[in-house]
């Protein structure tokens, strides 16, 4: 393995295991943790209804997205699916004028656009080596 596979794999890892610990922690209280979104976003202008439905809906992603990012499979779809995460939570953020939560998801989304930019570094992976076993198959 090269140097800029492992650090590939150094900088996917801590990521991932962020996206799988917010989702893990909060698949185990889901009700109260999309109840709580209700009540942060009670001033909004979102409607209770699309707050609650996207607080039942965020924990499942946020853990898939982590586990893909912590096998390196379907590395890319996690990275844009990530990004798809951040871009709905700088919006939520935004609107209720959480500023600091803003700066740290786009600082989210900058390590995941480096992750996108530096994909072809992904050998140490389910995807990596998947490609390699394909590459093995077709000699």
């Amino acid at each position: 393995m090269k140097k800029k596979e492992y650090a590939y794999l150094l900088a996917r890892l801590p990521l991932g295991m962020s996206f799988f610990g917010h989702g893990l922690i909060r698949l185990t209280k889901l009700d109260a943790f999309s109840h709580g979104m209700v009540g942060q976003f009670s001033k909004s202008l979102l409607p209770a209804a699309l707050v609650l439905a996207f607080g039942y809906v965020l924990p499942f992603l946020e853990f898939i997205t982590g586990l893909l990012l912590l096998l390196g499979w379907f590395t890319r779809f996690a990275i844009v699916l990530g990004v798809a995460i951040m871009l709905t939570l700088i919006l939520g953020s935004s609107l209720i004028e959480q500023w600091n939560a803003v700066f740290t998801q786009l600082v989210y989304s900058a390590y995941l656009a480096v992750l996108f930019y530096f994909i072809d570094c992904n050998g140490i992976s389910v995807d990596g080596y998947a490609g390699l076993f394909k590459k093995t198959l077709s000699r």
